[in-house]
């Protein structure tokens, strides 16, 4: 049975290190690790920023998955993000995110105001883009653009 909760404190070094390991394992990225736990802090420090929640697997964390907010004014309503996710390896194909997805849509019904739920996906991750669609998301239209690392002092893009 895997069980979700909000994060807190507590969880912010397994929020880290969950974060450090999906970015190496999907993007091949290594993180810095003190401004990882800087950022991963600032969401405990601001509930604007969003939320963390953790799947657990017979008491251990088994998993993480963050919610962000972005306004819509086409809809008139707030988009959660889905961002951060990771499932611990031995935990994988048990149903991890599937649990995480469910208490995001729940929550979501019941905050109010929520149009919909989104994520983005790394394009080759196609692990990850099966396990999307089989809890019913789809693929957009949109592609994403960006610019990273030189609107802000000391941000570094990969």
């Amino acid at each position: 049975m895997i069980a979700v909760r909000e994060a807190n404190r507590e969880d912010v070094a397994f929020l880290v290190d969950g974060n450090a390991r999906m970015a190496l394992e999907t993007e091949n990225i290594v993180l810095d690790r003190e401004r990882l736990r800087a950022g991963v802090e600032a969401v405990f420090a601001d509930a604007a920023r969003g939320f963390y929640l953790i799947a657990e697997a017979d008491g251990e964390r088994a998993g993480q998955m963050m919610i962000t907010y972005e306004w819509s004014d086409w809809r008139n309503g707030v988009f959660w993000w889905i961002q951060s996710v990771y499932t611990v390896p031995e935990h994988r194909g048990l149903g991890v995110f599937k649990a995480l997805y469910s208490a995001v849509q729940e929550r979501a019904r019941n905050a109010g105001g929520v149009c919909g739920l989104r994520l983005y996906v790394e394009a080759h991750n196609e692990r990850a883009q099966a396990t999307y669609r089989r809890c019913g998301m789809s693929e957009t239209v949109y592609r994403m653009f960006e610019v990273d690392g030189v609107l802000t002092r000391g941000v570094v893009s990969s």
